[in-house]
């Protein structure tokens, strides 16, 4: 049974002429006697007594009648409304933490000033979580730093340069020291971000490279947190210089020159390889794009 076989039902129903039907639909007239017994057949039901060469309705009929009038209506306001439905659904957008409070809010007002009507919800934490929120299809589309993990199931798009930079106690021995070794650097205590971070990821593969494994005294999903205690000379520190910069500036911390290793890295969009993106989707992955060519 098809909506067809309903429509042509209907019509039936309120002409109780099958030639009008067929006629009122441009369509032959056992075209329409098949649909009708057809329905009949699908349900073991009669719709139409055959009396004197005319047809009366059942009262299977009268009751069928008022349930496809019913299924035809929501139809068609399905397909007048469907259209509009992705323009009524936020986009939903996950952000590690450090894109999350220092460029997310910029890509907002562009997207806002763009596409004003278009709801988002955002959900910001560490570069694990969001890719796992991804994984279960319970965010649309990301925003990461650096390499994300399950590459075999994401595709990955870089579209932002970024650097790390060591932080320490502006009083701190190693401020003395011009270009500053690996071999140096870790005789001193690390205080880092928790591990699942795209910071975390990336520092661990940097000094694995030069099969080193730290040993960190603290870890802590809070920047601040983290920069408060290289202030008060706890340690030294490795961490996005977007989230430090203002610290540097006011003399909270210290940049420290490092000879032996590269602390440049990418910002990422990425969604799961079998996501449907929406055109509200593309767009948003667009705004990125072009934001990030103007900050070049």
């Amino acid at each position: 049974m098809t909506l067809r076989h309903l429509k042509i039902f209907v019509l039936v129903y309120q002409l109780q002429n099958i030639t009008k039907a067929a006629k009122t639909l441009h369509i032959a007239q056992p075209s329409v006697s098949i649909a009708i017994k057809e329905l009949e057949n699908y349900y073991g039901i009669i719709l139409f007594d055959r009396i004197n060469k005319r047809i009366y309705p059942t009262q299977v009929a009268h009751n069928l009648y008022g349930y496809a009038i019913h299924i035809i209506d929501l139809y068609e306001e399905m397909e007048v409304n469907i259209k509009n439905w992705e323009d009524d659904s936020p986009l939903k957008i996950g952000c590690s933490i450090t894109i999350g409070n220092f460029i997310f809010p910029q890509l907002i007002k562009v997207w806002q000033k763009k596409l004003p009507k278009i709801k988002f919800k955002i959900v910001i934490n560490n570069s694990q979580i969001i890719e796992d929120l991804l994984l279960n299809n319970e965010i649309d589309i990301a925003l990461i730093e650096g390499e994300g993990t399950h590459l075999e199931q994401l595709i990955q798009t870089p579209f932002l340069s970024d650097r790390l930079c060591l932080i320490a106690c502006p009083n701190h021995p190693l401020t003395k020291i011009k270009s500053i070794s690996l071999e140096k650097l870790i005789t001193f205590p690390f205080l880092l971000r928790e591990s699942g971070s795209g910071v975390r990821g990336l520092i661990d593969a940097l000094f694995l490279t030069h099969h080193i494994q730290l040993e960190p005294i603290l870890e802590s999903a809070s920047t601040q947190a983290i920069v408060r205690a290289v202030h008060e000379n706890i340690g030294i520190s490795i961490l996005p210089y977007l989230m430090v910069k203002e610290d540097i500036a006011k003399g909270t911390v210290i940049e420290l020159p490092l000879k032996d290793l590269d602390l440049s890295r990418q910002f990422s969009i990425i969604h799961h390889k079998n996501k449907y993106l929406t055109r509200h989707t593309l767009q948003f992955i667009k705004i990125c794009q072009i934001w990030a060519e103007n900050k070049t």
